[in-house]
């Protein structure tokens, strides 16, 4: 059978057998997994049978465990008597107990599971276990029992995230700006309110799931199915979710399925005595670079808890989709280590790990059968072909792939070249290079590029000149370089490197320095793990300046739909360092020169008309010197050459918008 991908990119013709061996395992598993003509999301109900559930007459806790020669439960409720209430076997390796009574578990009630393997006693923490909290005496992790009876009163119905996402990165416990892990109740009643001033339509919330290590950024996943209860209780993160919805924000979820912690006490590695109960057996199971441990996504079970796991997520939180961490690492048995996929053949080879391929194949369905409005963003550095494509034409069947080399990019012209000698060229290439019809996600830098040991965009141009230079009487040559470009950056970023944009925290009003959570190496100190919020509200600071601009940033890719928008080259400007370029009647030009002014420099066009400025990274409102008169109108008439423009006065590091009055769009 040829897909249709084939037809959307020729140059996999010589590939086909490896769609089509792609596509087989996929429909081979699908219905290995429906047994019974069931759908997926019937199949991914793992969640409504395993763990803690109330019955009409008490509790009743189930839990899959097929090494295990006995289970037992303890906690609170027993005194912590590993052995007074045993589980009963049922088939294929699951374990049953019914507590009669509905106060025999109370909320707050704190339990463990006790595994028995080859005479071994495992204390575990339950694989489905909702709320999961570290006991301040003993340190040890254990499940805390969350009532569900009293159902979470929504408001949200009917909400639809928007065409084109402008998502707001973020992390709950470090948006504070005092020195401590903040809250689902504060991120709600102090953050999302900024958030939604800027104009940004959806958030992407990092490190929900559940993760003893604070410092791995949510990274090192112990309980799958517990949101992190150092941010606060569940019935907080539902408000967190309703109250965005009600602002007309969608929600995703940085959700990581690549990989788990190893840890046993506190997480799902050998539950049951055993290290392929969930992950690969031996060298296989380990990840070299990260220390963690690999899903086996060949085994039904495993993808049962997983593909559940995303459906959890999505009815008990509302989430309206997920962004999939290290999906690089999933496509590829080296995990795309020292990689540089140069050309198609290293997409399609012994080192694919196709197992994995179908399981993102399923999620993605799952996902969208669950919300025909959710959407899906893949972390994938490796441009994997069909990432972004419906899986019945050969896809993998994601919305968006985060455009992973333009933040390197951008690091790399900063660090490595002096401005006057920025390569345009490559610039748009980069920038605007993609696969054929798959869509992607623009960002100039997010949580990564900020992490300790690496710089934000405006600290790596500014550096120790924001400790003194950002207050607005005081005159820094490196100070106005750094705003200036900071700017620009995040335009030309935004209205060309995808079909969505990212922004982490903070970042918009140039937040300084770098991110480094408490730890032993910097005295367990919350100093680099907050956001400086202060900083964007003082009207003595040149911060507010970076945060206005891109609040107007925002409101002008929404007003004008620019990323609905195919863009269109005018003028390529290497000698002179300029970018001039359009998107439906909207025109952009940039000069990137840092030292050259051009007076009547020629702006090409499509259409004769008159053409007003919409926004210039020049206005004082921004911190700009105010070199662009803004009132101008410019008549795009004919040359005598035959090419279609005006003149206009184009600043040294500035960039300026421009719309055609009336007339036809060009789309």
């Amino acid at each position: 059978m040829s897909y249709k991908i084939l037809t959307i990119d020729p140059y996999l013709a010589p590939f086909e057998s490896d769609i089509n061996l792609r596509m087989d395992c996929y429909k081979k598993k699908k219905k290995e997994l429906l047994k019974k003509a069931e759908t997926l999301s019937d199949f991914a109900n793992a969640h409504h049978y395993f763990g803690f559930h109330r019955t009409a007459h008490g509790w009743v806790y189930r839990e899959w465990a097929p090494a295990a020669d006995e289970m037992y439960l303890c906690g609170d409720f027993n005194e912590w008597n590993t052995r007074s209430c045993r589980m009963r076997r049922l088939a294929d390796g699951v374990f049953e107990v019914y507590l009669d009574g509905k106060d025999s578990l109370w909320e707050g009630c704190k339990v463990q599971a006790i595994v028995i393997n080859g005479g071994r006693e495992l204390r575990r923490v339950p694989l489905y276990a909702t709320r999961v909290v570290q006991d301040p005496v003993t340190y040890l992790w254990c499940c805390e029992i969350e009532d569900t009876m009293g159902e979470y009163p929504w408001t949200d119905k009917g909400f639809v995230p928007a065409k084109s996402p402008l998502i707001y990165e973020c992390h709950i416990g470090m948006a504070s700006e005092e020195y401590k892990v903040a809250s689902y109740a504060e991120f709600t009643e102090n953050v999302l309110p900024r958030i939604k001033e800027l104009g940004y339509n959806t958030i992407q919330i990092m490190a929900i799931m559940e993760h003893p290590y604070y410092g791995s950024f949510g990274y090192q996943v112990s309980n799958f199915y517990a949101a992190s209860s150092r941010y606060g209780k569940s019935r907080d993160l539902k408000a967190l979710v309703d109250k965005a919805h009600s602002m007309g924000i969608a929600v995703l979820l940085d959700v990581v399925h690549s990989h788990a912690v190893k840890n046993t006490l506190d997480g799902i590695n050998e539950f049951d005595g055993t290290t392929y109960q969930f992950f690969h057996d031996g060298p296989k199971g380990e990840h070299p670079a990260w220390g963690t441990k690999l899903f086996n996504y060949g085994k039904g079970e495993v993808i049962h808890f997983l593909l559940s796991n995303l459906k959890f997520w999505m009815e008990t939180f509302h989430f309206d989709g997920f962004r999939f961490d290290g999906v690089t690492s999933m496509l590829y048995h080296d995990h795309g280590l020292g990689s540089a996929f140069t050309d198609y053949s290293m997409y399609f080879s012994m080192n694919t790990d196709l197992e994995a391929i179908t399981y993102l194949q399923l999620a993605n369905e799952l996902i969208h059968s669950v919300n025909k409005n959710a959407i899906t963003v893949a972390e994938d550095m490796s441009g994997m072909p069909g990432m972004c494509l419906p899986v019945r034409d050969g896809g993998i069947g994601f919305d968006y792939r985060l455009s992973m080399g333009v933040p390197d990019l951008w690091i790399k012209m900063i660090k490595e070249y002096r401005d006057e000698d920025w390569d345009m060229f490559k610039l748009w290439y980069e920038l605007t290079t993609r696969r054929p019809k798959e869509k992607t996600i623009g960002y100039a830098e997010s949580h990564d590029q900020a992490l300790v040991g690496d710089k934000t965009i405006m600290f790596r141009l500014c550096d120790a000149d924001m400790y003194w230079g950002m207050g607005r009487q005081m005159q820094s040559i490196v100070i106005d370089r750094g705003i200036a470009l900071h700017k620009m950056i995040r335009l030309v970023t935004a209205t060309l490197a995808g079909d969505g944009y990212l922004n982490f925290m903070g970042n918009e009003f140039g937040h300084p320095e770098w991110i480094d959570f408490p730890r032993e190496g910097n005295g367990w100190s919350y100093h680099y793990c907050r956001r400086q919020w202060g900083l964007a509200d003082n009207d003595l600071l040149r911060y507010k300046d970076l945060n206005e601009f891109d609040k107007a940033m925002i409101a002008l890719i929404k007003k004008e739909k620019l990323l609905e928008k195919e863009e269109y080259s005018l003028w390529t400007g290497q000698n002179a360092k300029t970018l001039i370029y359009g998107k439906g009647n909207v025109i952009f030009a940039f000069n990137f020169n840092p030292f050259e002014s051009f007076d009547g420099y020629f702006i090409p066009v499509h259409e004769e008309g008159t053409y007003s400025v919409i926004l210039t990274t020049d206005e004082g409102r921004f911190g700009g010197p105010e070199r662009v008169d803004t009132e101008y109108k410019y008549k795009a008439v004919k040359r005598d050459d035959g090419r279609c423009g005006f003149y206009c006065y184009l600043p040294a590091r500035c960039a300026i918008v421009l719309k055609k009055s009336g007339g036809r769009k060009k789309k």
